[in-house]
């Protein structure tokens, strides 16, 4: 049923799935850190930042756990396309849990803005630096994987609110420390919680064409068109359909009428090559047909 096609391949998120599992360790031990930590200094900031570090390791684990049941996946005829959407619906986890986070954080300091908790800054610096080196770290990891798989993506954004929320500790412990004003602290949580919301949103409006089958928005579904109907024997194209079904992994459907007295097994092939050559589209899946087979498609409601 696949055609001859591995849709059990794996996938561009399984190379980094070690980084993932040093991601999850190192955020996983600072999480308790600075738990502990910002319940002894008092800090909101610091707090904030350990329920950010809280929900990157469950975006962590659900990551890594999707490129891996991806990976064991066993060939199901059911699972005709494997399991790659997994990953698609762990970057969509991730953004709900930014989203959950954000709005939390940012609620808490508005609460607590006509009356800052005053907070022992020293400690508070301590834990936040050594939140910031763990969280560049990791970040350093997944950085590469980020541009590779949307489900990476989604665990680099996830550190990366860490990172920003170290740095925006330390900014509040230090001015607490220099001049005693208070309302830095929760100014600076909702700061934190206000970078991270758009940043949010756009990984889960990536998530969700890849989930709607949109064309993947690189793709000139105009050019793929033209390009098909340049090739030497096509007479038409239609029924075009594009999508992705994971990071890395475009497919194109068409119909392909071909002239009369043409090679049928030549015109697939070269179809397969452009598309493969212009468009960097490896699995394709074509359907060679006479003129009179088109009235067909067209009776289709759908």
């Amino acid at each position: 049923m696949g055609a001859g096609h591995d849709h059990g391949a794996l996938s561009m998120g399984y190379a980094h799935r070690w980084r993932l599992w040093f991601a999850l360790g190192l955020t996983t031990t600072v999480m308790i850190i600075q738990v502990v930590g910002g319940i002894a200094t008092n800090s909101l900031s610091l707090i904030s930042d350990a329920g950010h570090m809280g929900t990157d390791a469950l975006g962590l684990g659900m990551a890594l756990a999707a490129i891996l049941a991806v990976a064991n996946a066993t060939r199901h005829p059911r699972r005709t396309f494997g399991l790659h959407r997994l990953e698609v619906l762990a970057a969509l986890a991730n953004t709900l849990l930014l989203l959950s986070v954000s709005t939390w954080v940012v609620y808490e300091a508005i609460t607590h803005v006509s009356d800052p908790p005053q907070v022992k800054s020293t400690p508070m610096l301590i834990v936040a630096v050594v939140g910031l080196l763990a969280n560049g770290v990791s970040l350093l990891l997944l950085r590469n994987g980020a541009d590779d798989s949307i489900n990476i993506r989604g665990a680099y954004l996830e550190v990366l609110g860490d990172l920003l929320g170290s740095v925006g500790v330390i900014l509040a412990a230090l001015i607490i420390a220099t001049t005693g004003w208070w309302y830095a602290d929760p100014i600076v949580a909702i700061a934190i919680g206000a970078f991270m919301v758009p940043r949010a949103l756009k990984l889960g409006r990536d998530a969700m064409r890849i989930l709607l089958q949109n064309a993947p928005q690189d793709l000139d579904m105009t050019a793929v068109n033209e390009t098909l109907r340049e090739t030497p024997g096509v007479a038409d194209v239609h029924d075009l359909h594009a999508w992705t079904l994971t990071s890395g992994m475009d497919v194109v459907s068409a119909h392909l009428t071909v002239k009369s007295d043409t090679e049928v097994a030549g015109v697939l092939m070269r179809s397969q090559d452009a598309l493969r050559d212009e468009y960097g589209i490896t699995h394709a899946t074509l359907q060679v047909e006479p003129g009179t087979a088109k009235q067909r498609c067209e009776s289709l409601n759908w």
